[in-house]
């Protein structure tokens, strides 16, 4: 046993003058607690305490003893419980990715609720619409739309994420509204995209997963240009209904098809297992969690 949990011992003998009493509150043996007394006595080269078969008294050397370990037993003590209370209370810095579509509609206002609920801890943005590294890049947590298959991740559902098929009223008047996803082939799409890929939606029909393979007018790598040129009446987009809602709202866009989106498009968090237990992680989690469980 380390030196200074032998202290701690002699210490409870010596403040209840009694190796019995002593023995109850540290739930150990008399015996245990007759041993450690004089293994400290051993090491110090000291006798500690005068032993009788009914009392226990202090020597000079355990009187000097227990004055000069008082400080430093509590200083480990108190020291050892603020580290502990710090490890539980987020702090520090937490560096997420997101998509840009997240990005630039709900998120900066939630982060800024979470920042002023942590006040310690800060974050780092990054937008990004890829997959990455998270270990070669820093990141702590990556929020992706649609499922993560990466195994060495932990992998949680924040939401469920509606999308919406939308264009002008006046590009569907010319090109006339689609009632089944097939009939968007032959539509002026307006896609992500894709690396080494053909442009195609999907949606169920009939409970089935049904996918149209589509002309793309124009591609890009983030939603804003093609929400853009949408509003111009050139092109239809599938998008997160909440990246278009507003123009939904105005009536700058009609949605539709509403009954074939998918409806088991999630919203996760990913992050590593060397993150596992970060206090500041959890509460960023636990806070989005509980954000979009509300909003449910």
């Amino acid at each position: 046993m380390d030196t200074l949990e032998l202290i701690r011992t002699f210490r409870e003998v010596a403040s209840r003058g009694s190796f019995s009493m002593a023995a109850r509150a540290l739930a150990l043996s008399k015996a245990s607690v007759s041993k450690y007394v004089a293994e400290l006595e051993a090491r110090l080269g000291v006798r500690l305490l005068n032993r009788s078969t009914r009392t226990v008294s202090l020597t000079d050397a355990g009187s000097l003893l227990l004055e000069r370990s008082t400080p430093l037993v509590d200083m480990i003590e108190h020291t050892t419980a603020e580290l502990r209370q710090h490890a539980r209370r987020p702090s520090g810095r937490v560096r997420l990715t997101a998509p840009h579509g997240l990005g630039h509609t709900e998120l900066p206002a939630l982060l800024a609720r979470f920042m002023t609920t942590y006040p310690e801890v800060s974050l780092s943005l990054d937008l990004d619409n890829h997959v990455v590294d998270m270990v070669d890049e820093g990141i702590d947590i990556a929020l992706r739309v649609g499922r993560i298959t990466d195994a060495n991740l932990i992998v949680r559902k924040l939401r469920q994420v509606d999308f919406a098929i939308c264009a002008t009223p006046g590009y569907w008047a010319q090109h006339g509204r689609p009632s089944h996803p097939g009939d968007l082939a032959s539509h002026d799409a307006l896609t992500y995209s894709l690396a080494g890929g053909s442009p195609e939606w999907r949606f169920e029909v009939d409970g089935q997963p049904f996918s149209v393979p589509l002309r793309s007018r124009m591609e890009a790598s983030d939603a804003a240009p093609l929400v853009g040129v949408a509003l111009q009446g050139l092109g239809v987009v599938c998008l997160p209904r909440l990246m278009v809602q507003s123009h939904l709202d105005s009536g700058a866009l009609q949605a539709v098809l509403d009954g074939f989106t998918p409806r088991d498009i999630w919203l996760y968090a990913a992050y590593t297992q060397r993150r596992h237990n970060s206090a500041a992680l959890k509460a960023l989690l636990a806070f989005l969690e509980e954000h979009w469980r509300e909003g449910a």
